[in-house]
């Protein structure tokens, strides 16, 4: 049985978080520059955006760009905006077909103007597609996240649209950038690294963690089934006690 197939269609999970890491030491392992392994990045996006399509993930979020990543040297970062711009243009006429809506979620301000535009344009071209949702986030932090949610409510509050008492977990994952969308029951991420480094930081609460030493460059199409059938083994109690779960 291929791990394909041992997966159970009625239990996947609606959302997944990825946090796509290693290509930088990919490439250096090869003896090239890092852009060269976010170039080969590619083609793991493609292949885990489309095997969630076709198994019916409601919503795939790919952790693109953080903030922290402006700190990295300044011709690795002009190259990245430049390679996400163009392969996001490049990615819109299969969205569309594949039915497939992006959702960009971070803080874009910092964004170059032409990288701006090609994302937003693809945001725009795939507003009507009814299908599976992909999310990239870009130029993002889970802090960032927060304090931006944070702003919003207390700028409603001040304006007397919001009563302070009334401010529950559903007022802020309704301000959160992923509101709208359920919260990911599953992360992944590659690389080796057992951390979740600033991602999602309010939506993972109760999300199950995935760590695999593959380098994203490397990671496919199977590599997400077996993290599927992974967290398809695990208890989700949700606080409640293992006894509880089966009443």
């Amino acid at each position: 049985m291929t791990l394909k197939e041992q997966i159970d269609m009625e239990r996947l999970p609606k959302h997944i978080a990825v946090i796509m890491d290693g290509n930088g030491r990919w490439a250096k392992e090869r003896g090239k520059p890092r852009l060269f392994g976010h170039r080969n990045a590619i083609k793991a996006v493609r292949a885990v955006t489309e095997a969630c399509n076709e198994l019916g993930v409601g919503c795939l979020t790919l952790y693109a760009f953080s903030t922290e990543n402006w700190n990295r040297p300044l011709e690795e970062v002009s190259g990245l905006m430049v390679l996400m711009g163009q392969t996001i243009k490049k990615e819109i006429a299969n969205m569309v077909r594949d039915n497939i809506r992006l959702r960009i979620i971070g803080d874009l301000s910092r964004m170059p103007r032409v990288n701006y535009e090609q994302v937003q344009n693809a945001v725009e071209a795939t507003k009507n597609c009814t299908g599976m949702i992909l999310e990239i986030a870009l130029s993002y932090s889970g802090r960032w996240d927060i304090t931006e949610a944070a702003r919003q409510i207390a700028r409603e509050a001040a304006e007397g649209k919001l009563n302070p008492e009334d401010i529950t977990e559903a007022t802020v994952s309704a301000h959160v950038a992923t509101a709208g969308i359920p919260d990911p029951e599953l992360m992944i991420r590659t690389s080796g690294e057992l951390r979740i480094s600033n991602y999602l930081l309010w939506q993972l609460a109760y999300a199950e963690l995935y760590f695999t030493k593959k380098y994203w460059p490397d990671f496919d199409k199977d590599d997400l089934y077996e993290a599927i059938v992974d967290y398809q083994h695990r208890e989700r109690r949700f606080g409640k006690t293992s006894e509880q779960m089966t009443k």
